[in-house]
């Protein structure tokens, strides 16, 4: 009987895992076989997913028309600068959060964390844009890099503090006898044990970074040479004469999306092994 109830419990969950997964992957696969339909199979073809007549030209035009080259170029220098700037700021505030005993970083890491309860949204948008005007930072991406690098991503300090703690104090210690300060420390003995930690955090802020597309384009707005690829992806869809380009769009959209699989594909390792280390606690 127990044999058989748990035969029922596991044909459950693969059933619901299957569920879950096809619904995780189905617009993925519908993007990428409607990016080779036309325009017209798109808008009156129905809920067909297999294209009638493959059009490979989609991916010609959605690169000349959007500029790919100088589109991925922003991209690139956008994401390396918000991945680089969001591993140091998140491990290095998960450190002093985890090593910090004043009454000061337990207060600011309580309303850290109490930020990942609270979306303010596109709120922020017009005070952000207002203080990018003040420094001279709008029509550019450096107002948006600082935005993101400084902005503190709770998630990620809060998966960076967990790991931390997870490292024994007695190396603290053993360089503080050695003469090394606090900053010393991370430094030379924390930072170089949070390989897994830089793969998670250095992930998530590549996935916020090269989706990112309202902030760099309220801050871009008048400067499309200035343009990440996601926003010149979006424009595609208004390069027709009269109706919209779907199938262009969809196709820039193929092609953005392929460096986040290529990212994913090795690094994965790393990211599963960083979260589990933050999340467990011993």
């Amino acid at each position: 009987m127990k044999k058989v109830s748990k035969h029922i419990l596991r044909i459950i969950l693969y059933g619901f895992l299957a569920v879950v997964t096809l619904f995780a992957v189905f617009p993925v696969v519908y993007i990428l076989l409607s990016s080779f339909k036309s325009n017209q199979e798109i808008l009156v073809g129905g809920v067909r997913i297999i294209p009638r007549e493959w059009h490979l030209e989609n991916y010609v035009q959605a690169w000349n028309l959007a500029n790919f080259g100088k589109l991925t170029f922003n991209s690139i220098f956008y994401t390396v600068a918000v991945v680089a700037g969001c591993v140091l700021t998140s491990i290095l505030a998960g450190y002093v959060f985890a090593r910090g005993t004043t009454r000061f970083s337990r207060l600011v890491n309580a309303m850290l964390l109490c930020s990942m309860f609270v979306s303010i949204g596109t709120l922020s948008l017009y005070p952000q844009l207002s203080l990018a005007k003040l420094f001279g930072l709008n029509g550019t991406l450096w107002g948006p890099i600082i935005i993101r690098v400084f902005g503190m991503n709770a998630t990620q300090v809060f998966v960076a503090t967990g790991f931390v703690r997870q490292i024994s104090r007695e190396i603290d210690e053993a360089a503080q006898i050695d003469g090394c300060g606090f900053f010393g420390i991370f430094c030379r003995i924390i930072f170089p044990l949070c390989k897994p930690l830089v793969a998670t955090t250095g992930l998530m802020a590549f996935r916020t970074a090269w989706s990112d597309y309202l902030l760099p384009y309220v801050f871009t707005i008048s400067a499309k040479e200035k343009w990440p690829l996601v926003v010149g992806v979006v424009s595609l869809k208004s390069s027709g004469e009269a109706v919209s380009s779907w199938n262009l769009m969809l196709a820039g959209i193929s092609i953005s999306i392929l460096p986040m699989f290529i990212i994913y594909l090795f690094l994965n390792k790393y990211f599963i092994s960083g979260l589990t280390e933050g999340s467990v606690k011993g």
